[in-house]
C-alpha cells in the first residue's frame, strides 16, 4: 500500500496552492484530480481575473495554464483521471481508482480541496439537457444565444449579471425567481427591473424541462400570479416556449465523500478552526470545500492552501 504524509484531494486553485506549499516546505505529498486536467472551475471563469494579485489574465483558462506550470516547475507530485472512491478515515486510507484499476492510499493528513459544485433544480429534463451539452455562460455565448429566447433561473447576483449582459443579445430574457425577495446586489436588481428587455417572474418555480435534441420549453408553477413585470400581473404561465436555460442556483460543496465523517454546518460546508482543521485531527479543508460562497474567491483558495501547509509541516516535524 502507498503511503504519504500528505494527501491532497482536488486540483484547483486551493490544491494546487497547497501542494506547492507543501514540496517547498519539504513535505511528502501527492494530489489527486479526477478530471483530466487540474484547475477546478478556473475552466468555468469566462472573463477577465483583474483581483488575484500579481497575476492577472483574461479568463480563467489563461490563469490555469500559468498555475499548473508553476506547479509542473515545482515537480510536484499528482495524479489525474483519478477518482476517489471511499475515505476511511479510520484506518486513514482511500480507495481511489484510475483507468478501471482500484489501489489504497496511506495517508498521515488529508487535506480536502474538493470545490464546489452548481446546484441543479432537480426537475424532469435537466440532467438530459445537461447531458447534451446545453450548458451556457452568459459572457462566453452571447452569440451562440443571440436571437434566442432564453430563461435563467436565479436570484443572486450571478443570475442578474447573466441576465443583463444576455439582454442585449437575445430575444428574450426571463429571470425567473421563487421567490420575491433577491440575494443579488440592489444594484442589480434595479438595473435588471428597469429593463424592458428582461421580464421577471418571481414567486415561480420551474418543474421540468422539455426538448429531446434541444430544449424547447420548461413548465412553470407559480405561488401566485404578480410578478415584477406590470405586463404579467394576473397572467398565469403553466409552459414558457423557450431555447436555453441557465441554471443560476448558486453553488453547492462537493462533501459526499466526507459526509458523516467530520463536521459539517447546515449549508453542507465542512466546519473548520482557524488553521483549517476539521473535528477530525488528521483531516483538513481548504477552499470551497469549506468556505462560504460570499467569501469564496481564488486568492483566499490559495491562501488557505499555504495555510494548511504550513501547519501540517510543523505537525510533521513534532
Amino acid at each position: 500500500m502507498r503511503h504519504v504524509d500528505v494527501l491532497i484531494i482536488g486540483g484547483g486553485p486551493a490544491g494546487i496552492s497547497a501542494a506547492i506549499w507543501c514540496k517547498r516546505l519539504g513535505i511528502d505529498c501527492l494530489l489527486l484530480e479526477e478530471q483530466s486536467q487540474l484547475g477546478g472551475q478556473l475552466f468555468n471563469i469566462f472573463n477577465e481575473i483583474i483581483d488575484y494579485p500579481g497575476m492577472r489574465t483574461k479568463n480563467g483558462i489563461e490563469m490555469q495554464r500559468e498555475m499548473v506550470k508553476h506547479f509542473v516547475e515545482m515537480d510536484c507530485l499528482y495524479e489525474v483521471n483519478t477518482k476517489v472512491l471511499f475515505i476511511d478515515e479510520r484506518s486513514k486510507t482511500v480507495k481511489v481508482k484510475k483507468q478501471a484499476k482500484k489501489q489504497e492510499i496511506c495517508y498521515t493528513y488529508l487535506i480536502l480541496a474538493t470545490g464546489s459544485s452548481q446546484r441543479k433544480l432537480g426537475v424532469p429534463g435537466e440532467q438530459q439537457m445537461i447531458d447534451r451539452g446545453e450548458v451556457y455562460s452568459a459572457s462566453a455565448d452571447g452569440e451562440r444565444l443571440k436571437g434566442k429566447t432564453v430563461a435563467i433561473i436565479g436570484g443572486g447576483d450571478r443570475a442578474f449579471e447573466g441576465a443583463h449582459l444576455l439582454s442585449s443579445k437575445a430575444r428574450e430574457v426571463y429571470l425567473i425567481h421563487r421567490s420575491t425577495r433577491f440575494k443579488a446586489r440592489e444594484q442589480y436588481v434595479e438595473r435588471i427591473i428597469s429593463n424592458p428587455c428582461i421580464k421577471v417572474m418571481t414567486d415561480t418555480e420551474v418543474t421540468a424541462i422539455h426538448g429531446d435534441r434541444h430544449v424547447t420549453s420548461i413548465d412553470l408553477e407559480s405561488k401566485n400570479k404578480e410578478y415584477k413585470n406590470k405586463e404579467y400581473k394576473n397572467k398565469e404561465y403553466k409552459n414558457l416556449l423557450v431555447d436555453a436555460v441557465l441554471i443560476r442556483l448558486g453553488v453547492a460543496p462537493n462533501v459526499d465523500l466526507i459526509k458523516g465523517k467530520v463536521a459539517t454546518a447546515q449549508n453542507g460546508l465542512i466546519v473548520t478552526d482557524d488553521v483549517h482543521q476539521s473535528s477530525n485531527p488528521f483531516i483538513y479543508a481548504i477552499g470551497d470545500s469549506c468556505t462560504t460562497p460570499l467569501f469564496s474567491s481564488i486568492s483566499s483558495s490559495a491562501g488557505q492552501g499555504a495555510i494548511v501547509a504550513k501547519q501540517l509541516s510543523s505537525m510533521l516535524n513534532i
